[in-house]
């Protein structure tokens, strides 16, 4: 084969992989759309391959002669991994859509569509902009105002946020209890700050009912909720004071914080938590980064996180480095990085 061939070759891959890349949001759009109009409600409820007409039949659509574009839309949901195929044109769901059915206890349905709402998809078109002028964040460009203003100001927004958060809570509460049963051992304490609605502790206070959990957030989030057994709520502010605790929990807050905050959010835990000897301990969930020239379905994930707290907080994920850092700062001595949570790790500081 010739220079000019393969000078070829690699011209079209790159025109290939570029095209990729431009044509990338057709993948979220066409979950998104899979999603909206019920596709693995529909599967899931059928309880075996379903056929495309008989998955049809089962979606509202109002004009019938849309009917025939379906396969088109089915066919990509196939080749994306959003759904498997099977012989004479039958679907069911893969492990991904399996977590997008509406009833799943574990399903990410909420959180799919707060990300793809079009008040959070207009702050990633200001990217550009912001990187260029004074705004805070992307999405303060976009609309003058913080996205937890936001949240405040407009409901449907904040409760759509606060259920995205509670479906992942549920999911990594599932895995944490089932995986690293370990972590809580000994504890009779425990703080989940930033904790929302509690779906975190109150699943750890059920597997182990010895340790009193208990769930700081802002007054407006934790707002009329009652303790029950071993779990209470307290309103207030991290930054001011972290009720006493043998260990506080912090599950994907962390990143949300620029350094400087994160090391006072941390001193403020040194002060709540006993000796190590005593038991004492902060454990974080959150990402750890890794090189961003591994290839792998986790570190992708990893780095679509990094951009995503930019755009929406200034804020970053951190790599191991950056980590050790912010622990040292704060005045902890020792820590342990257990990387057991697929796109996060479960990070463990001690006094």
């Amino acid at each position: 084969m010739s220079m000019n061939e393969n000078g070829s070759i690699d011209l079209l891959l790159a025109q290939t992989q570029t095209w990729n890349h431009m044509f990338n949001f057709i993948s979220s759009s066409a979950a998104k759309c899979a999603i909206q109009l019920g596709i693995p409600d529909v599967v899931y409820k059928h309880g075996k391959p379903i056929s495309l007409s008989d998955l049809t039949a089962e979606l509202s659509l109002i004009d019938r002669s849309k009917v025939s574009f379906l396969p088109i839309l089915m066919r990509f949901l196939v080749h994306s991994g959003f759904l498997n195929q099977h012989e004479n044109e039958h679907y069911s769901l893969t492990p991904a859509s399996q977590l997008l059915v509406k009833d799943d206890p574990l399903s990410m349905r909420s959180y799919f569509l707060i990300i793809h709402d079009p008040v959070l998809l207009k702050a990633w078109s200001c990217l550009n902009d912001w990187l260029q002028n004074d705004s805070s964040t992307a999405f303060h460009t976009a609309h003058e105002k913080s996205l937890w203003d936001y949240y405040v100001q407009e409901p449907r927004v904040g409760d759509s946020f606060n259920e995205s958060m509670a479906s992942d809570s549920r999911l990594i509460a599932n895995v944490l209890i089932t995986e690293c049963k370990h972590v809580f051992e000994g504890l009779t304490s425990l703080v989940d700050v930033g904790g929302g609605t509690g779906t975190v502790a109150i699943a750890i206070a059920k597997a182990f009912p010895a340790i009193k959990c208990t769930v700081l957030d802002l007054p407006r989030v934790v707002g009329n909720f009652k303790g029950n057994g071993n779990v209470e709520f307290v309103g207030g502010s991290m930054f001011e004071k972290i009720p006493n605790a043998n260990a506080i929990l912090f599950k994907w807050i962390l990143h949300n914080w620029s350094d400087e905050d994160c090391v006072k959010i941390l001193k403020k835990c040194k002060d709540s938590i006993p000796s190590r000897e005593e038991g004492g301990k902060v454990i974080i969930i959150d990402i750890v980064l890794e090189n961003p020239n591994t290839s792998n379905e986790f570190v992708r994930a990893q780095h679509y996180m990094d951009m995503l707290m930019m755009v929406f907080y200034a804020a970053k994920q951190r790599t191991k480095m950056e980590w050790e850092r912010l622990f040292t700062d704060a005045g902890f001595n020792e820590y342990k990085i257990t990387p057991t949570l697929g796109t996060r790790s479960l990070i463990e500081i001690y006094p």
